[in-house]
C-alpha cells in the first residue's frame, strides 16, 4: 500500500509538471490530499505498532512519514492520540473532545459569546464547511506543540523536518505556478486534506456517549460505549469503506485492539459483536450517511443548549440576522 502511495505522488508530480499553467492543476491538488490521508492512515497504524513487529522500526516510519511526507509533528500526534484511546469521550481527559472552534460538550457551547456564540449554535450545519480549514488546523496545532510544549522528544529533529516539508512543498508549489494558481492549488489540497481527515475520524465517536469527569467505568464498557462502527450492506462495500477509511470505520474493534492490523479487523467484530450481545451490551453500527447525520445532529444539539436561557426562541427565529 504504502508503494502503491509512493508511486501515487510520483505520478501526481509528473502530471503537475507537464500540465503546466492549467487549472486541471487543482484536480492534481484535491489527488494530493487523499494521497496524504491515506498516508496518515498508514502513520496512524504505524503509530499502533501495527505495520511492523519492531517498535523502534514502526516509529522511525511513522515519524518519517508524518513529519516528511504529511507535514505534521509524529510526537504531537502520539501524545495526544494515546489520550483518545486511554479515555475516550471522557470530558477533561479525551483531547479530541476539547474546544477548537466546535464545541462538543454543552458546558464549552455555553461560554461562547458572540461571533464564537453565532457559530457555535450553527456549528451542526457548518460542520463540513469548517473541515476545509481542519488541514490547516493540523499543520498549526503540530508546529505550535513542537515550540511551546515543555518537553518533546526529538523536538529539533522533528521541527527541522516539519518546517522543511512545508517549506520545500509551498516553494515548489510557487516556483511552478503563478501566485493565483498556486495559491488556489494549495487551497484545494488543504482544503480536501482537511475534509478527508476530519470525516474520517469524526463519526467514530462525535455523538456517542460522554463519560464526565469522576465516572469510573471499565476498560471494555468505555471503549465500545464510546465508540461507533461505520459499515455497509455486503463485504463488497465494507472492504471498499476499510480502505476509505483505513480501517477506522471498524472503531470498536481498533480501540479494544490497537495494535490489531485493519486486515484482522472484520474478523474480530463478528467476535466482539456476539460477545456484546451475550452480555447486553450496546454495539453501535452505522451506515456512512447515519453516521454523519448523528454527528451534525448532536453538534447542533450541543451548540443551541449553549444560548442563553433567556432568549425567546420566536424572537430568536425572526430576529435581523
Amino acid at each position: 500500500m504504502l508503494s502503491i502511495l509512493g508511486l501515487s505522488i510520483v505520478g501526481l508530480a509528473v502530471g503537475s509538471f507537464f500540465l503546466g499553467d492549467s487549472w486541471f492543476q487543482l484536480l492534481i491538488a484535491a489527488a494530493l490530499g487523499i494521497v496524504l490521508t491515506q498516508v496518515s492512515f498508514i502513520t496512524h497504524e504505524a503509530a499502533h505498532r501495527q505495520v511492523f513487529t519492531s517498535g523502534p522500526a514502526n516509529d522511525t516510519m511513522g515519524r518519517i512519514l508524518a513529519n516528511a511526507v504529511v507535514g505534521i509533528s509524529y510526537q504531537w500526534w502520539m501524545n495526544k492520540h494515546t489520550r483518545h484511546h486511554a479515555n475516550p469521550n471522557t470530558v477533561g481527559k479525551d483531547p479530541d473532545i476539547e474546544r477548537d472552534t466546535i464545541s462538543f460538550t454543552p458546558d464549552d457551547a455555553s461560554a461562547q459569546r458572540g461571533f464564537s456564540g453565532w457559530l457555535t449554535r450553527r456549528q451542526g450545519y457548518l460542520f463540513f464547511p469548517l473541515l476545509t480549514l481542519e488541514g490547516l488546523n493540523l499543520h498549526w496545532h503540530s508546529l505550535r506543540y513542537l515550540v511551546t510544549a515543555p518537553s518533546v522528544k526529538n523536538r529539533t529533529t522533528e521541527l527541522v523536518t516539519v518546517l522543511a516539508r512545508l517549506s520545500i512543498y509551498v516553494a515548489l508549489v510557487f516556483l511552478h505556478l503563478p501566485v493565483g494558481m498556486g495559491c488556489a492549488f494549495l487551497g484545494v489540497q488543504l482544503a480536501v486534506f482537511g475534509v478527508y481527515m476530519g470525516g474520517s475520524f469524526a463519526p467514530n465517536h462525535k455523538g456517542m456517549p460522554l463519560i464526565d469527569r469522576v465516572t469510573t467505568v471499565d476498560f471494555f464498557s468505555r471503549q465500545v460505549l464510546t465508540s461507533r462502527n461505520i459499515l455497509g450492506r455486503t463485504p463488497l462495500a465494507n472492504l471498499w469503506l476499510t480502505m476509505a477509511y483505513g480501517g477506522l470505520n471498524y472503531q470498536v474493534e481498533h480501540h479494544l485492539f490497537p495494535n490489531m492490523p485493519r486486515m484482522h479487523l472484520p474478523a474480530a467484530a463478528k467476535i466482539v459483536q456476539q460477545y456484546c450481545a451475550d452480555l447486553n451490551v450496546p454495539y453501535t453500527v452505522a451506515s456512512v450517511r447515519q453516521s454523519y447525520s448523528q454527528v451534525i445532529s448532536y453538534l447542533n444539539r450541543v451548540g443551541l443548549s449553549g444560548r442563553d436561557p433567556f432568549d425567546c426562541p420566536m424572537v430568536t427565529q425572526f430576529r435581523p440576522s
